[in-house]
């Protein structure tokens, strides 16, 4: 969605959108309607001939049904008398036929129901994958900006809406268009006066339709920004739960959630209002129309211009016209539900990758010992009108050594990792994996040289193993056994009460922090990259887990390159060489060793520091 579109939505969130930006506002909404309408198409398009199978269906349906107060009017005026003189053919065809048309239309519209049915459960399942795959395809920009909360009311309270749509809103419009302009035709045949007079009534009820169409659409499209600012709070509220209970947070919870309710529900009633003033001016026109049919046709019957059949059969034609007007107004009440959802779900599916797939990409040269990365007058921030977080630097990082990052926090230490892991691209110069930029690195290719480990070690719900084993699908049990045993974490593996087939529960909740973290480095070493990035990954271990690592540590990064950011001296003075970062530019370089020996410079400090702490 973009900056403009927030604004507007903001604006109809806390009520009308003022006068001087009603130009603006219609402008998105036009926008946002073209947008959900292509969406709807492209779903449509390959269901296509099980769309045009159901139209048929119901066109079916209504021509038997509609033909039901025809034969009534028969039976009245022709097979009564007639069975009255002792001639009951015609009663007799009347009435099978009038049974025919029962049992007829009781059988298309189950055909019907099953092929709606079908189509909608197909294209729902369509949209939910699109929208999956799309957002685990873009960046890792866009989520540190669009929250999961957002991600979610699109797949469930949004996806609801339309499935609304596809189940009852659809059938009910084609029923009711499909009855409205069979009816009309048929009242126009039966007799024209009575039909020219409720047509005219048909009028101001079109201008109503659309002052209805045009105004739901917006309250819905309030209503749709408003669950899901509720979802969001909710997920980030059950998301953080322990700090939610330790400083006591429900209370102000409660009223953050209780304003977000109160505002859905405003502008559900709103939606609602709008509803209910539509179906009162339909019904109200519907019998007064009616009425004056009644009213107007017994006059002529009584003067003979008009056979009670025909008056009858009309009286039952108009109550139907006017019944499938409400069915009009739920479809429009759907859609306009519907209508909303689609426009924020096309814009989630809109958004894309700030750091694309390579149109045509490069392979990278075979690496026995790591390979070389390199950063060529790099530059980034942010975004395009952010400050400048890293300043023009170059670096070069040859195969096989172990870097360590060390500054204060904040000094862009994180932000030179991400960029050799490709989580983002610098706004200017490049990032070299063995010579190749690897904005034109496929990403399979990407994923498989360099793995990042970081402090939050998130593991999946499921076993021990399937979380060590995504490090290389389709690995062996001995071989994600063996990497465990390499990193340490086997000891406390097998201690598990299920051992490696132990469910460590939603985001590894079974687990210690530092258990979470040796089954990370487990994964990565799995993964066996030509790179590997420790972003604070020993951040959460105790002592004697540290001390596991540390051994494991040489294992783990021999023969390959690697990149560690870390506070800790024991994990940094295993490196090969240091980077001091300060404000974004590297202001010492060289081996811990050699930085020590400077006796001056922010190493030597932290070093010194480090040793009068274990005295």
């Amino acid at each position: 969605m973009t900056t403009t579109e927030q604004a507007v939505e903001e604006e109809s969130w806390r009520g009308v959108a003022a006068e001087d930006n009603e130009e603006l506002t219609n402008a998105v909404g036009l926008r946002l309607q073209a947008r959900s309408r292509a969406l709807l198409r492209s779903l449509l398009r390959p269901r296509l001939g099980m769309c045009l199978l159901a139209f048929a269906l119901v066109v079916a349906e209504n021509i038997v049904t509609l033909s039901g107060p025809l034969l009534v009017a028969e039976a009245i005026d022709v097979g009564i008398p007639a069975a009255i003189d002792g001639r009951t053919t015609v009663l007799t065809w009347c009435v099978a036929g009038y049974l025919a048309t029962a049992i007829g239309s009781g059988l298309l519209r189950y055909l019907f129901v099953r092929v709606v049915a079908t189509v909608g459960q197909d294209l729902l399942l369509d949209l939910r994958g699109r929208v999956f795959r799309h957002a685990q395809g873009l960046s890792l920009s866009f989520h540190e900006k669009y929250t999961s909360g957002k991600v979610i009311s699109r797949l469930t309270s949004d996806l609801e809406s339309i499935e609304d749509l596809l189940d009852i809103g659809l059938d009910g419009l084609l029923t009711a268009a499909l009855s409205v302009v069979g009816i009309a035709i048929l009242m126009l045949t039966l007799d024209l006066p009575l039909a020219l007079f409720v047509l005219a009534g048909f009028v101001p009820l079109l201008l109503v339709t659309r002052w209805f169409y045009r105004t739901s659409n917006r309250a819905y499209r309030d209503t749709r920004g408003g669950i899901a600012k509720i979802i969001v709070q909710f997920v980030e509220s059950m998301n953080g739960m322990r700090a939610v209970q330790a400083f006591r947070r429900q209370e102000r919870n409660e009223t953050i959630m209780s304003g977000l309710n109160g505002r859905f529900r405003d502008a559900n009633q709103r939606a609602l209002v709008v509803l209910a003033k539509y179906t009162m001016i339909v019904r109200l026109v519907g019998n007064l129309s009616l009425a004056a049919v009644l009213a107007i046709g017994a006059v002529r019957v009584v003067n003979g211009g008009l056979e009670l059949g025909v008056l009858t059969a009309f009286l039952l034609y108009l109550r139907r016209f006017y019944d499938p007007l409400d069915e009009v107004a739920m479809f429009a009440n759907a859609y306009s539900a519907a209508n909303a959802a689609l426009e924020k779900i096309s814009g989630l599916l809109e958004e894309r990758p700030d750091v694309a797939e390579p149109a045509e990409p490069k392979p990278l040269p075979a690496a026995a010992d790591g390979r070389e990365v390199r950063f060529e007058r790099v530059e980034f921030r942010y975004s395009a009108d952010g400050p400048v977080v890293l300043p023009e630097f170059d670096l070069t990082i040859p195969a096989g050594q172990t870097v360590a990052l060390v500054g204060e926090t904040g000094a862009g230490k994180s932000t030179i990792a991400k960029l050799v892991a490709r989580f983002y691209d610098p706004t200017k110069g490049d990032v070299l994996l063995s010579g190749v930029p690897l904005r034109s690195v496929a990403d399979e290719d990407l994923r498989r040289s360099v793995v990042m480990v970081t402090q939050e070690n998130f593991l999946f719900s499921g076993s021990v193993a399937d979380n060590i084993g995504l490090g290389r699908l389709g690995a062996s049990r001995a071989e994600i056994e063996a990497a465990a045993e390499a990193v340490g974490a086997a000891e406390f593996v097998e201690k598990l009460p299920e051992g490696y087939d132990t469910d460590v529960r939603k985001r590894g909740g079974r687990l210690s922090a530092g258990q979470r973290q040796l089954v990370a480095f487990a994964r990565a070493f799995l993964a066996d990259p030509s790179v590997l990035v420790l972003d604070e990954a020993t951040a959460s271990l105790d002592v004697p887990s540290e001390r596991a690592v540390q051994r494991a540590l040489e294992t783990v990064l021999a023969d390959r390159t690697a990149l560690i950011i870390a506070h800790r001296l024991s994990t940094v003075l295993i490196a090969d060489r240091v980077l001091v970062v300060d404000g974004g530019r590297i202001v010492e370089d060289g081996s811990p060793q050699s930085l020590v020996d400077q006796g001056s410079g922010q190493f030597a400090d932290l070093h010194n520091a480090w040793l009068a702490s274990l005295a």
